[in-house]
């Protein structure tokens, strides 16, 4: 059983809690989408799911019908109130707290975890940065997104809305879109497009090289996305480490794939 549009308002009601737009609130209450999303992400019986931003827990009783271990983390205190009373007795694990202050390790122990989240468009970005930066034990995402946030995590080199996110994102995992949701599907109705981006953890990084010695190059690259690299790396990377990586001095940070700042980065890892 998951929450129907009459549900979800009444169990608002209930507790005496309006959609918080602080928060970025906007909870999915049709049954079909959430479970449309449960089967997305893949899971069943034996698998170990993390949620964040649960919310009144209508996607976590789907994932809950597919027979998978759910913990449900909510930062709402009012909404970890209705998680305790919705979601708790079919099953879940309710979680108070941030997910960006979270102590991830000692919440998940050792893995293989999916997590499965309605994210709004403040947390997204960092938090998937943050936990595929941190915390290995969560081996797939799947994420609902604005849709911009959607693009800047699977785009690649030369999309417009490639960038330093996008590297990351590849250089720890692969990417890709998995579908749309309507605004009409949540409660209130959000003003933008919302997609649903499937993230697998790669075994090992797509490059060989430690993210500190990787990623301040890529941010300083894309910090002047709109200048040639010998201008926006000038300091950092000589005419040397060009040529040894193959990468044109007068090329800009969106035509490079993660391959390509790897070599750059390890090419000028020694003055040039």
């Amino acid at each position: 059983m998951t929450l129907s549009p009459r549900d979800a308002t009444q169990l608002l009601a209930a507790h005496g809690l309006r959609p918080r737009k602080a928060l970025g609130q906007h909870f999915v209450v049709d049954p079909n989408t959430v479970r449309r999303i449960a089967r997305v992400a893949r899971v069943g019986p034996g698998d170990r799911v993390v949620e964040i931003g649960a919310g009144l827990g209508s996607l976590t009783l789907a994932l809950l019908e597919t027979g998978a271990e759910v913990t449900a983390v909510e930062v709402d205190p009012g909404l970890v109130a209705v998680l305790e009373e919705v979601a708790a007795p079919a099953g879940a694990r309710v979680v108070a707290g941030d997910a960006l202050d979270l102590d991830w390790p000692a919440l998940l122990g050792a893995g293989p975890w999916t997590l499965v989240a309605n994210l709004p468009y403040s947390l997204a970005s960092p938090l998937v940065a943050d936990l595929l930066d941190g915390v290995p034990a969560i081996t797939r995402m799947l994420v609902m997104v604005q849709r911009e946030v959607a693009d800047r995590l699977v785009a690649g080199p030369g999309h417009p809305a490639y960038g330093a996110l996008s590297v990351k994102v590849a250089y720890w995992a692969r990417a890709s879109l998995a579908g749309r949701v309507p605004a009409s599907v949540f409660l209130p109705p959000p003003n933008v497009a919302s997609e649903l981006v499937a993230v697998e953890r790669r075994p090992a990084p797509a490059v060989d090289l430690a993210p500190d010695e990787l990623f301040p190059l890529v941010r300083a690259g894309f910090a002047g996305r709109r200048k040639m690299l010998r201008r926006s790396l000038a300091g950092r990377v000589g005419a040397e480490a060009f040529a040894c990586a193959g990468v044109r001095p007068e090329a800009r940070a969106e035509e490079l794939d993660v391959d390509a700042w790897g070599r750059l980065a390890r090419c000028g890892r020694s003055p040039s």
